[in-house]
């Protein structure tokens, strides 16, 4: 059987192109597991996994805890918001007590980048990274591609455009380094003051007008404003924002091509993109959703192999 190259899944720059087909792979099959009347497996019936969110999410912690049951592992839930952690409890003291209770997996999402990286040097278990402050999220991105590959046949040679706040964004990270590994093009579109200023040396183009990047792109991956991250005033307003770098039916329609429109939600709608948008034949955002079930299921499968 094939493996994976990593015993963590940390990042995506940590991953080969090699990684990325074989969690697809595994996907696809997991996929048809959870269409089935009988949507469980027996695979990991001895393996224990913590899921430990020092942030909130909803819609991540769901698809984790789905994919980890429909695996027929032993879930348990950890939210450092209502935990000893607020009574200044370290990161690895909270891991270790619950690494005590011999798990074998951890899935952390925390407000620190790097968070997971440092955890992995500290403990004996395999470390998932749920969303590591802005810099990385990769079962995110993973679904992302793999979505894209089941509308389009193939990432290879896409044209995909990120639009929004590439600045804030571990998903617009993640989804670069995952894009440009499968040998797609990329560019970023979105107010400069939401762009980081060396993102170019990440291989991908800059684009300021949104338009002319529908008209380049196969794929526009609108990204949500994260109004929660954003400390100071980024652009003047959240109208002026939605004038420039929102898609709705009209413009959809203006184009010289149909296009797949993907969101990692929550969507603001109105916002990013109008419910028109949303709800239309052209939007995989449901799919994502599904999708991201089947590739966390094949994340976690791959690794806890190579527990010993």
């Amino acid at each position: 059987m094939s493996e994976l190259s990593v015993k963590h899944l940390l990042g995506i720059k940590y991953l080969n192109e090699k990684d990325i087909q074989l969690i697809f792979e595994t996907a696809d099959h997991f996929k048809e597991v959870i269409n089935r009347s009988i949507k469980k497996v027996p695979s990991l019936r001895d393996i224990t996994i913590a899921n430990i969110f020092f942030e909130n999410s909803t819609r991540t912690k769901l698809s984790f805890e789905l994919a980890e049951k429909r695996l027929s592992a032993d879930v348990i839930n950890f939210s450092a918001g209502q935990s000893s952690v607020k009574k200044g409890e370290t990161l690895i003291d909270t891991v270790n007590n619950i690494l005590s209770m011999k798990v074998d997996m951890v899935v952390m999402r925390h407000p620190n980048p790097g968070a997971g990286i440092f955890l992995s040097k500290h403990v004996n278990a395999s470390i998932v990274n749920a969303g590591d402050g802005a810099h990385e999220h990769p079962t995110q991105a993973l679904l992302d591609s793999y979505s894209i590959r089941e509308k389009l046949g193939d990432v290879a040679g896409k044209n995909v455009v990120i639009v929004g706040d590439i600045l804030h964004s571990r998903v617009a990270l993640s989804n670069i380094f995952a894009l440009k590994l499968q040998g797609a093009n990329v560019k970023v579109c979105g107010p400069k003051t939401l762009l980081p200023k060396h993102v170019e040396s990440l291989g991908v183009e800059v684009e300021t007008d949104l338009r002319k990047a529908l008209n380049w792109c196969d794929v526009a991956n609108m990204l949500r404003i994260q109004n929660e991250r954003l400390d100071i005033s980024y652009f003047p307003t959240t109208r002026e924002y939605t004038q420039q770098f929102g898609v709705n039916r009209t413009l959809l329609e203006s184009l010289n091509k149909e296009i797949v429109i993907m969101h990692p939600g929550p969507i603001n709608r109105g916002v990013e993109i109008t419910s028109d948008v949303a709800d239309s034949n052209q939007s995989i955002i449901l799919n994502q959703v599904e999708n991201g079930v089947a590739i966390r299921m094949a994340v976690i499968y791959l690794l806890a192999s190579k527990i010993k």
